[in-house]
């Protein structure tokens, strides 16, 4: 039997993780990751539940990343930390774990193979061609999975550019050339699933670049996804063109910068580049800096900018500032607070809502109609997005043709299986979300987002008293202290009676000398809650301390 097991990215948008079993040998495809959302506070990033795979440690043997993304490949430090597997993937891909592995001295230890678009390894009853795809990151492959089962096509992030900058299409006659070959079943990208028509050639967008190249008398900063080998070339290109020397700002854009150079996919002409610190002595109509900071991220290089607080560059009047990439749902608040501040400063800024400044890497409607007819899949399993976009993608394939008891929604967990090159729906496997904070990975829970919440919201306050251990006796306190939840003219009153509250409990115990003073904090917790929401309508974060002495 052949099971197709989703450990992340079918719901939501990252966390991409799949499993793929056949007897005693599981391929994964892709470990990546997430950031928190809003209710994660102090949480750095989100990553797949590996539990399944744990469970199953002996038959796994493999995993193949389709492209360097941070939703693809994000999670593989994690990963490799618990699983000493081969990687495989293209060459830009593995440059780039390279990067994050050193960070987690995982370089030495792990095996990691360089693939071509075009190859085929086999991995135990599992063979794979790799199928070059068009993304908004070069190298990008979708698969092709040869099985005892069937023929399984998984896409990758793609996308149908027929005039790509950079020359690398996706191959629609390889996808053609198995849909003659009768595939069991294709999963499909469907991050676009809702837009009509087909995404916008990134050759259009070299135009728009092209025109503000021409129309800017003053410095050009452009903010792009450092993994947009393809966008920071073009801007290489025209910085040529027109007489610019480029700067590159921000840590991450530096070194994807140096490492595409390094494998031939920037073409970088001498004597172009400079230094953020050389940059005040070339005049304004000479430069053009490529930073970070597109979605407004708080340490970015733009951020900084927009804040005065960059080192060594300062915004002017004249500057014009393009935010080369689309607004993130989420993340709209942090770039219109960006974009406000750098015109308060005096420059203009052209973004995705007043120009055809960004082209999305995922496929729309019509295209993903193009991969349904070519692949001609027996079943249909979309995959990578959102609830919404998983359905949208179903009825476009209804639309193709595909009868509906062979489309089948999955979501994490699930597990699809195929025998005798017919599907069923087997159990649900535990997956989920690992939550990483600092050092620890998994040691955050609900009850301490709660708390955190709480903190963020209502502020906290302690009550601390000290009892003789012998007597039972208050010998200090109660003592009330806050942080976060009462404005200082406030306090004196209201934690004054909070004090009384805490002795009434207190004048309730019956035997002092033989209580357990841990039994009585759950009291006093509880009737100080009842006692702040019923005067102010607060729900604080409420730590009782009491020290026997």
């Amino acid at each position: 039997m052949l099971k197709i097991i989703p450990l992340g990215g079918l719901g939501e948008i990252g966390l991409n993780m799949m499993a793929l079993e056949y007897d005693d040998y599981i391929l994964v495809i892709d470990a990546g990751l997430m950031f928190p959302e809003e209710y994660m506070p102090g949480v750095d990033v989100v990553i797949p539940d590996f539990h399944y795979l744990k469970e199953n440690r002996t038959k796994v043997r493999s995993v193949i990343l389709t492209h360097g993304h941070e939703d693809h490949i994000g999670a593989m430090p994690f990963f490799l930390q618990e699983f000493n597997i081969p990687v495989f993937g293209t060459n830009f891909t593995i440059e780039l774990l390279k990067e994050k592995l050193k960070e987690h001295d995982l370089v030495e230890n792990t095996t990691l193979n360089k693939i071509q678009a075009g190859e085929i390894n086999a991995f135990g009853p599992f063979q794979v061609e790799y199928i070059r795809v068009n993304h908004s990151i070069v190298d990008g492959v979708g698969l092709a999975i040869d099985t005892p089962e069937g023929i399984i096509i998984h896409s990758g992030d793609f996308k149908i550019d027929h005039t790509p900058v950079d020359e690398q299409y996706t191959d629609l006659i390889r996808f053609a050339h198995y849909g003659e070959k009768n595939v069991l079943t294709l999963l499909s990208d469907s991050t676009n699933a809702e837009k009509e028509g087909f995404t916008l050639s990134e050759s259009e967008v070299r135009r728009t670049l092209e025109d503000l190249f021409q129309r800017s008398k003053g410095r050009l900063v452009v903010a792009v996804f450092a993994s947009n080998i393809t966008r920071i070339q073009q801007v290489i290109h025209l910085a040529e063109n027109y007489g610019r020397k480029v700067a590159f700002s921000g840590r991450s854009m530096r070194v994807n910068v140096h490492l595409a150079v390094n494998e031939g996919f920037i073409c970088m002409p001498p004597d172009i580049e400079v230094s953020e610190k050389a940059i005040m002595h070339v005049p304004d109509d000479q430069i053009a800096i490529i930073t970070t900071g597109s979605q407004g991220e708080p340490m970015s290089s733009l951020t900084r900018m927009a804040q005065d607080s960059h080192k060594s560059i300062k915004i002017k009047k004249g500057d014009t500032i393009i935010l080369s990439s689309r607004f993130i749902p989420g993340n709209e608040k942090a770039i219109t607070t960006i974009i406000n501040s750098l015109y308060r400063m005096g420059a203009e800024v052209i973004y995705e809502k007043v120009s055809d400044i960004h082209t999305s890497g995922h496929a729309y409607r019509e295209e993903l109609k193009l991969m349904l007819n070519l692949v001609k899949p027996k079943y249909f399993i979309p995959i990578h997005g959102e609830y919404r976009h998983l359905v949208k993608h179903l009825q476009i394939a209804q639309q193709t043709g595909i009868p509906k008891e062979r489309l089948l929604l999955a979501e994490n967990g699930d597990t699809i299986c195929f025998q005798g090159r017919q599907a069923d729906m087997g159990e649900k496997i535990q997956t989920g979300r690992i939550l990483v904070d600092g050092k620890g990975v998994g040691d955050v829970g609900e009850l301490v987002l709660r708390d955190r919440r709480k903190l963020s919201g209502d502020g906290v306050v302690i009550a601390l008293l000290a009892v003789d251990e012998q007597t039972g006796e208050v010998i200090y306190g109660p003592d009330i202290l806050s942080r976060g939840f009462l404005f200082e003219d406030l306090k004196g009153f209201i934690l004054e009676d909070a004090k009384h509250v805490v002795m009434e409990v207190l004048g309730e115990i019956e035997n002092p000398a033989h209580i357990d003073w841990n039994e009585v904090a759950p009291d006093i917790k509880k009737r100080l809650k009842r006692f702040f929401f019923k005067v102010i309508e607060r729900s604080p974060l409420i730590l009782p301390i009491i020290i026997p002495v």
